[in-house]
């Protein structure tokens, strides 16, 4: 038997404030928003949560994976007959919706909205979790629920975890191999545990644990760049950004903003071709949808630059975010407002948020000149006060 389902937590033996919940389940029917969007890294113990939850509060847990059924219909029919039936056996419900972030693409269309539609009207508690909640499909759930982080568990709190599952296993263990398996799970109960019942067959010890693969983590942008503007290695660069949670555009961004701070003279006129060559084969990834070329980008902007100097540079040098990546930034800002009133009124219209831009303008105009009508405008859409007042501001 898995160690993650026989040493199942209760709610006291898990390692993150659980108080929100606790209080959310408690206090359900005062609550003005009647769903929680629980978030948080892979194997952060989110649903071990909600099942220990429902347990201290003798509650019947239905559980529903969002990436299983993601259609609005399907998820009407699941979710929402379990909303609106009681239990068999008289005790009240817990509804689980876990992986709601993978709602994505045109077969799910209508899938967020559909959850919208059931947070509104829950007759029971109900907790959604994603690891992402800022992606821009849940924009419309994330203003709907109460967001509760259940962010990467300390390698200590890890440890202690450990050394319980252990003792009740009767096997010997020291501190120092159970701190380290804790600090190379990068915050990973689930992966932890499994890691720990694996070695339980080999021997809690050294030789076993250095044996164990290594758990891949995310690498930082300073620390790909490293490899590839202080290294001449083709091999080292070729990996740097592996680990890197950046998508291929903003790899090279950085890449073109860091390259002049690092090489100078026919160094950098090299290095600049490299980055150019492969900003080609990615506008003929665009063109032709022929991803096999983005084996070539990849090695022209990393091994390529790479290799593009004729030494090393020993001076330190501070790297710093690409200019370009703020620039868009600070206008994904200046415009948020505009595009969430769009997304939530291309909900009413039953059109893109694309399309709502227009008669976002209209909106305006109706705020703006105080007109009776704005306040039932702002419950139909569910606007918050942040938004109704970007609407009526000249």
């Amino acid at each position: 038997m898995l160690w993650t389902h026989k040493y199942a937590p209760k709610v006291a033996e898990i390692p993150q404030d659980t108080s929100p919940l606790l209080n959310f389940v408690r206090d359900f029917k005062k609550q003005k928003k009647k769903a929680v969007l629980l978030h948080g890294p892979s194997g952060s113990g989110k649903t071990a949560a909600v099942v220990a939850i429902a347990k201290e509060f003798g509650l019947e847990l239905v559980e529903v994976n969002a990436s299983d059924f993601r259609s609005a219909d399907e998820i009407h029919a699941k979710v929402g007959q379990a909303l609106k039936q009681y239990s068999l056996f008289g005790s009240g419900k817990l509804i689980l919706v876990d992986e709601v972030d993978g709602i994505a693409g045109n077969q799910d269309r209508g899938g967020v909205g559909a959850l919208v539609d059931l947070v509104k009207d829950a007759a029971f508690p109900l907790i959604l979790v994603a690891n992402d909640p800022y992606n821009q499909k849940l924009s419309s759930l994330r203003s709907k629920c109460v967001l509760v982080e259940f962010p990467a568990v300390p390698a200590l709190k890890l440890a202690d975890v450990l050394k319980r599952i252990v003792h009740s296993e009767r096997l010997v263990a020291s501190d120092d191999v159970l701190k380290a398996l804790a600090r190379r799970s990068g915050g990973d109960i689930r992966g932890a545990i499994i890691d720990a019942q694996v070695l339980s067959a080999q021997g809690f010890d050294v030789a076993a644990l250095n044996s164990l693969h290594e758990r891949q983590r995310e690498e930082s942008m300073m620390q790909a760049l490293i490899k590839i503007l202080k290294s001449t290695d083709p091999q080292v660069a070729l990996s740097a950004f592996d680990s890197v949670g950046e998508d291929i555009d903003e790899c090279m961004l950085w890449v073109d903003e860091n390259m002049p701070r690092e090489y100078a003279g026919r160094d950098l006129a090299r290095a600049m071709e490299c980055l150019s060559r492969a900003d080609v084969f990615k506008g003929r990834i665009k063109r032709w949808q022929y991803w096999r070329f983005l084996a070539y980008v990849n090695v022209l902007m990393t091994a390529g630059v790479a290799v593009a100097k004729d030494k090393k540079s020993g001076q330190f040098v501070q790297y710093q975010r690409t200019q370009r990546i703020l620039k868009r930034w600070m206008a994904n800002q200046k415009y948020a407002k505009r595009k969430e009133v769009s997304l939530k009124l291309g909900r009413v219209m039953h059109c893109s948020g694309k399309k709502a831009l227009l008669p976002v303008g209209l909106l305006q105009r109706v705020y703006q000149a105080g007109h009776p009508s704005a306040a039932k405008i702002s419950e139909e859409l569910s606007l918050s006060e942040e938004e109704a007042e970007w609407l009526a501001k000249v």
